[in-house]
């Protein structure tokens, strides 16, 4: 008992110091590299003479609205499954997105949109920040209830930049397409995550493995969450697009993958559950594995018949993985995926950047006309050939898998320091160590009385 009260000292001034000394480091950047853009800036818009009508914000906030929604309601309750770390999963992500929206503004910035020594930002930059922070939310769900805040806010610090970098790898120096992330964000969240999660593996877990599981109402809210994420997914894929009917494409190709997974994930729920009954954490996850695969193709010509089918089997592989996979890699491979991220954005992340390798193999300028230049601007101009783009999406997979696994394993390391004091194994999954929670006052001095009662009765 002596270092409980030396524990709870270091939490009270850890999170606190952090969050501050992260809020002052950004806001000082902010203040030397971040200018508006030309949309925003008030002198260079009116100078022009232009309607406000034209202003990019009108065609893109819709959009950006519904991301913002997907990252901070969709993955906030889609992980209030526990049935003890509600508050955590919805109030960590919250914690955990303020910071990598800042943070990711400066990183994306210095490599996409660095102008005269400034970082100019509008409502696109506020998009490709959603973006990184739903990267960094899946990595969160790979580790969920076995790190602290101050742990989750250094490991958002550090994946911050190697999405960063790795995003600017693939889309600027290899020419890749994945204008919906299945490799840049879901591929890259999920092995960054599932490695971080292998380094930091705690072999003690069971003592908390009674709170491991979800209850009636816990469920219900990551149901909530899911059907948020659904509603808005052909947002969060077509968001990037270009303005048009490459928006227009990956819309629609999100929506009837999404519907198709929703119906293997029903279908394989049922005939592998016993009995024959649903599993609620099949429908909650693997039916939003439509969304993912079709991050990389959506705005390619896959065709309304490519994206059922591809959503179909991602729902299916999903499924199954949940139900048969995810057992072996912690028997096997000591794997502790608390969210089953492998399943939900890995496995059908991966699928996603196979199927748009297939996808741009079989580009062509009959098939696209005018418009191949919109998707395949390397292509149209010559400069590649159909074989040669699909051996660049390959190649990106494999940098994806190379950064997130690397970057997993050094964040791990990182985060084992032991300053940074992670809740022990008993309380792992507990809200209760850093939240106050309602009715444990009362709990605690029902306890007390009951102890007393006993040592005056002996």
């Amino acid at each position: 008992m002596a270092g409980s009260p030396r524990r709870a000292a270091g939490r009270r001034l850890q999170l606190p110091l952090l969050c501050l000394l992260l809020q002052g480091a950004t806001a000082i950047l902010f203040a030397v590299f971040v200018r508006y853009n030309p949309e925003t800036d008030a002198a260079v818009w009116h100078s022009g003479n232009r309607s406000s009508s034209d202003n990019e914000f009108y065609f893109r906030y819709p959009s950006f609205q519904d991301v913002h929604v997907m990252v901070c309601v969709g993955f906030g309750f889609l992980m209030a499954f526990l049935q003890r770390y509600g508050f955590s999963s919805v109030g960590f992500t919250f914690l955990l997105a303020a910071f990598a929206l800042q943070w990711s503004t400066l990183i994306q910035g210095f490599f996409h949109s660095l102008h005269g020594g400034h970082i100019h930002v509008g409502v696109q930059s506020m998009i490709n920040a959603d973006f990184c922070a739903a990267a960094v939310l899946i990595s969160f769900g790979a580790v969920l209830g076995k790190m602290g805040p101050a742990q989750l806010l250094l490991m958002a610090l550090l994946e911050v930049l190697l999405f960063g970098v790795n995003e600017f790898v693939l889309l600027s120096l290899l020419g890749v397409k994945d204008a919906g992330g299945s490799m840049t964000i879901h591929t890259f969240g999920a092995y960054f995550g599932l490695v971080l999660s292998r380094v930091l593996y705690r072999p003690q877990l069971e003592k908390s493995q009674h709170r491991l599981g979800s209850v009636y109402h816990s469920d219900l809210f990551a149901m909530i969450g899911t059907i948020f994420l659904w509603t808005f997914w052909p947002s969060f894929n077509s968001a990037p697009t270009m303005l048009g009917d490459g928006q227009h494409r990956t819309t629609l190709n999100t929506y009837y993958s999404l519907t198709a997974s929703t119906l293997s994930t029903f279908a394989l729920s049922a005939l592998v559950g016993e009995h024959g009954r649903l599993d609620m954490v099949h429908i909650q996850n693997a039916a939003l594995a439509g969304g993912v695969v079709v991050g990389t193709s959506g705005e390619m010509m896959l065709t309304p018949f490519g994206a059922l089918a591809a959503g179909f089997l991602a729902g299916t592989v999903s499924t199954l993985g949940y139900k048969f996979f995810t057992p072996v890699l912690e028997a096997k491979f000591k794997l502790q995926d608390t969210c089953g991220v492998h399943n939900l954005h890995g496995m059908p992340g991966v699928l996603g950047a196979l199927l748009g390798v297939l996808v741009a193999r079989l580009a062509t300028h009959e098939a696209y006309g005018d418009g191949l230049g919109s998707v395949f601007p390397l292509v149209a101009e010559g400069q590649r050939s159909a074989t040669s783009q699909a051996t660049y999406q390959l190649f990106g997979l494999l940098v994806t898998l190379t950064f997130a696994s690397v970057g997993g394993g050094l964040g791990g390391l990182l985060l084992r320091l032991p300053f940074l004091d992670p809740p022990p194994d008993s309380q792992c999954y507990e809200d209760r160590i850093y939240w106050e929670v309602p009715g444990e006052r009362e709990d605690e001095a029902q306890g007390s009385l009951r102890a007393e009662e006993t040592d005056t009765r002996a």
